[in-house]
C-alpha cells in the first residue's frame, strides 16, 4: 500500500480495497482504522475537503463505504 496517490480513482480504490477487506474480516476495525489515518494524514487535500469526501472518491466507494471512513476520520479529529 502506497502512502501518496496521485489522482482520486487511484486513491478511493485503495480505500475501497481497505474497507471490503474489513467487512470480509480479514482486517481488524483497529488495524483498518490505523491505515485509513496513515492515508487521511499523507492524502489530506484530496481525501477530505471542507470535512467531505470528494464526489470522485465517494462514487468508487459507495455509501456504506464513505460512512464507515467518515466515523475513523471523526474519531481522529476527537
Amino acid at each position: 500500500m502506497r502512502k501518496i496517490y496521485k489522482n482520486p480513482k487511484e486513491l478511493g480504490t485503495c480505500l475501497k480495497d481497505l474497507v471490503d477487506f474489513y467487512l470480509d474480516d480479514v482486517i481488524e476495525y483497529d488495524k483498518l482504522k490505523e491505515k485509513i489515518i496513515i492515508l487521511a494524514n499523507a492524502n489530506e487535500d484530496k481525501l477530505s475537503k471542507e470535512g467531505f469526501i470528494p464526489i470522485k472518491i465517494s462514487n468508487i466507494l459507495g455509501e456504506s463505504r464513505v460512512a464507515i471512513i467518515k466515523k475513523i476520520l471523526s474519531e481522529k479529529q476527537n
